[in-house]
């Protein structure tokens, strides 16, 4: 088995607090319940043909595009007006920065492997997540679905953060707090570990790099 020379990151829910937190939040904020958000997602993939989120994550879609046929949805369904265009800002005011993992990932970094990021994202909210950790610190490659055109679990998505990295898919661990994000990492023949929480992970990880 060739030796680990890459470690790549998910960023929402490994390097920071759980998604679920943040979504919560906004829910509590908005008064939007959160079965009714996926509802409405469900409603406009139905219309379209495709699913929002996604075309929003691989740039396709622009944010306000996104986010006002999404509150032009809910206002329907909940029968009063609805606006989300704050969507983002509050979303990331409620997204903190996972300490121990980041810190982590920098003792990885300082014992000589390579680092990346490979994240589904959108593109007008870089400004926000990259302000909640030291990215270019510690990471030498960061890969964005927004600015690629391809999301997890794409393949392609995968080989672009690999061609970056300069490594075979054999040489690389994968981390996501998305299962089916591992599988197909798992598929095109590299390492990966799932995240639930932090020790468990840097627990798992260490057993791969051992």
């Amino acid at each position: 088995m060739s030796r680990i020379e890459a470690v790549i990151s998910d960023f929402g829910g490994v390097l920071t607090t759980p998604l679920i937190e943040s979504y919560a939040a906004v829910q509590a904020s908005s008064g939007v319940p959160l079965d009714a958000l996926g509802m409405a997602m469900a409603a406009m993939a139905e219309r379209n043909g495709s699913n929002p989120l996604f075309e929003l994550e691989i740039g396709s879609l622009s944010e306000v595009d996104f986010l006002d046929g999404l509150g032009r949805e809910l206002s329907g369904q909940l029968g009063r007006p609805v606006s989300m265009q704050d969507f983002g800002r509050r979303f990331f005011e409620h997204l903190h920065p996972n300490e121990p993992m980041i810190d982590y990932m920098r003792g990885l970094r300082d014992h000589g492997y390579k680092l990346g990021i490979c994240t589904n994202n959108v593109r007008e909210w870089e400004p926000l997540w990259r302000a909640k950790l030291p990215v270019d610190e510690i990471f030498s490659v960061v890969v964005d679905s927004a600015f690629v055109g391809a999301r997890k679990p794409d393949r392609r998505i995968y080989e672009i953060t690999l061609e970056r990295l300069g490594v075979s898919a054999q040489a690389a661990l994968m981390i996501d707090d998305v299962e089916h994000n591992c599988t197909a990492a798992r598929e095109l023949g590299m390492r990966a570990v799932w995240f639930r929480d932090t020790d468990q992970a840097i627990a798992e990880i260490e057993e791969q790099l051992g």
